[in-house]
């Protein structure tokens, strides 16, 4: 089973990043939180910290594992297991490297863009409330 890591990153107004997916992608124009699959041998903290880097330019400074579900999309013949992760990044700009277009959403926006399906239970977390990243975060200890 192949896994997937995706970052959950909430700035200081509350807004959260999500991208979207290229036009040539599967699941084209489908929105979605920034991350990848794991390569083997990779953590799935340093997995979470190269795709930053290789989707946004950006840095990772925390994480923590927030949920995770599976997933087998039509298009595909393997189940993936998502682990979603609050993290945090050092930049406050990033640029959409990977993506179509990357924009910051209030949770409670989140309904109204076409995610991927697996995003979906995470997406009710985060819009109702019963999960915020950025609180999360700031009750780990600093390294």
């Amino acid at each position: 089973m192949r896994v997937v890591v995706t970052a959950i990153i909430e700035r200081s107004d509350r807004r959260l990043l999500i991208g979207q997916r290229r036009r040539e992608d599967t699941s084209p124009l489908k929105w979605e939180f920034p991350g990848g699959k794991m390569e083997e041998g990779e953590t799935p903290e340093a997995a979470l910290a190269r795709e930053l880097r290789e989707e946004l330019g950006a840095t990772m400074d925390r994480c923590v594992e927030v949920g995770r579900t599976r997933h087998k999309y039509a298009s595909s013949p393997e189940e993936f297991e998502i682990r979603f992760y609050a993290a945090s990044i050092k930049e406050t700009e990033v640029a959409p490297k990977e993506f179509e277009q990357i924009i910051w959403a209030l949770p409670k926006e989140l309904g109204g863009y076409d995610f991927l399906a697996a995003n979906s239970q995470i997406i009710a977390q985060l819009a109702t409330g019963r999960l915020k990243p950025a609180e999360i975060l700031s009750e780990l200890p600093h390294r």
